[in-house]
């Protein structure tokens, strides 16, 4: 946990806004065993899948967990593949990206589902600003969120961030509490995934001396050290059930009470909190209460990854380039890398580029690669049955036996910890273990 003083004066936008207006539409599974299921989406992306952490939860166990995406944009509804093994087929097309301007049926597995556009339309406002507090981005989604935080700011509103890891949450809290009435207040951040769940409740709200072996002294908690300003409770979906309904006690009495304390402190904080996880899905499946959801959620922000905003990765690089000792401008960069950084989907988003752009200073001779077979690639490859499978299957095949042979690799190297494993590899800790069930591990 960290805290930070910013300045007195409270940082406003100049930046005009104006109105993006998006078509409604309506997804309608009309073959499966989820036929009639209905969905209506607007400006906000729906992801589709078994898992129940997507928007549109599926049956069909020829589904995958997470099969694809549909983005509405200004030309109609883009539909991205999201790696599921069966595929998005439209006719008889197999589909990766692709943008449709009026009705289609995607075929995934053996359910189709209907995307047929609707006569409303739902307006997005935009701010004209390529940078909110360190947040970058001139991409309409990112224009999109600037808009919202602008907004959202000066009030004192609970505020959910969501958002995959490394798309930048922790700015976005950022960015919140220095545009805020508590700019001059501190901002103490408090990461609910690296505390032993044993720990937690006395990190959070302090203990009395003797309340437990070791307690040899009084301990304030991060409530009491944000008391006039603003605690941003990362990884909320990480937080302990059991300490769930302590925090809903605090933020509802506005009051703390320390562990193996009788008197109630009063606190005066305004909460942010950021997750990657689905929280309404962990609601739905028990595992994150429904009012404390709801009371976190007062006003609530999505982040878009990286692979939705790749118009800004110059914008990106120009920043992060400045930065670093000595300065580096864009023509620093040779093109046969700016073509592999553009046709990258960037699974770990701005942090991943951010690494990536370290290593090609540090290593222009050898970007992003490496002059020797790592210590988990085999001595020879499989070899492949071509004659009787389909590309497809084989390309799939050998996907999965690198992903097995990587994730065994990493958790070796990390000695079993996901948290570590996932550091390694720069992906969140819920991919290390969706692999680790898709695999048997």
């Amino acid at each position: 946990m960290t805290a930070t003083n910013p300045p007195m004066s409270v940082t406003r936008s100049s930046g005009r806004s104006h109105l993006v207006e998006y078509p409604k539409v309506k997804l309608v599974v009309i073959k499966g065993p989820d036929a009639g299921l209905a969905f209506e989406m607007a400006s906000a992306a729906v992801r589709i899948g078994t898992s129940p952490e997507n928007d549109l939860v599926l049956t069909d166990e020829t589904v995958s967990r997470f099969h694809c995406e549909i983005t509405p944009c200004r030309r109609g509804v883009r539909v991205r593949d999201e790696g599921s093994k069966n595929g998005v087929v439209v006719g008889n097309v197999w589909i990766s990206d692709a943008t449709f301007a009026g009705a289609v049926n995607l075929d995934l597995g053996e359910t189709c589902i209907s995307l047929s556009p609707l006569p409303e339309t739902v307006n997005r406002e935009q701010l004209d600003v390529d940078r909110l507090g360190d947040l970058v981005g001139r991409s309409p989604k990112m224009r999109e969120l600037f808009a919202d935080l602008v907004r959202i700011a000066p009030t004192d509103i609970s505020l959910l961030i969501e958002g995959e890891t490394g798309t930048g949450k922790e700015l976005v809290a950022e960015s919140v509490h220095q545009s805020s009435l508590r700019a001059s207040g501190p901002l103490v951040v408090f990461d609910c995934s690296v505390v032993a769940p044993a720990l937690a409740e006395s990190e959070l709200f302090g203990h009395e001396r003797g309340a437990f072996t070791g307690a040899v002294s009084s301990r304030v908690g991060v409530f009491e050290q944000a008391d006039g300003g603003t605690i941003f409770l990362d990884e909320l979906g990480e937080l302990p059930k059991d300490l769930q309904p302590k925090l809903l006690r605090v933020l509802e009495k506005r009051e703390v009470r320390r562990v193996g304390g009788s008197r109630p402190i009063a606190v005066d904080v305004r909460l942010i909190a950021a997750t990657n996880r689905n929280l309404r899905a962990e609601v739905k499946c028990g595992n994150f209460r429904e009012d404390l959801y709801f009371r976190v959620a007062g006003a609530q922000v999505h982040v878009p990854p990286l692979r939705d905003r790749m118009e800004d990765l110059d914008l990106l690089a120009e920043s992060f380039l400045a930065a670093s000792q000595p300065p580096k401008k864009l023509n620093d960069i040779p093109d046969p890398i700016w073509n592999m950084f553009r046709a990258y989907r960037w699974p770990g988003n701005v942090r991943e580029f951010r690494n990536a752009l370290r290593r090609v200073l540090v290593t222009p001779d050898r970007p992003l690669v490496v002059d020797a077979e790592p210590e988990w690639a085999e001595a020879e490859a499989t070899p492949l049955t071509i004659d009787t499978v389909p590309l497809r299957i084989a390309r799939r095949s050998a996907a999965d036996s690198f992903e097995r042979r990587y994730l065994e690799a990493v958790l070796a190297k990390s000695e079993g910890n996901v948290t570590r494993a996932a550091a390694i590899a720069e992906v969140s800790r819920q991919v290390i273990h969706k692999l680790i069930s898709k695999h048997g591990l």
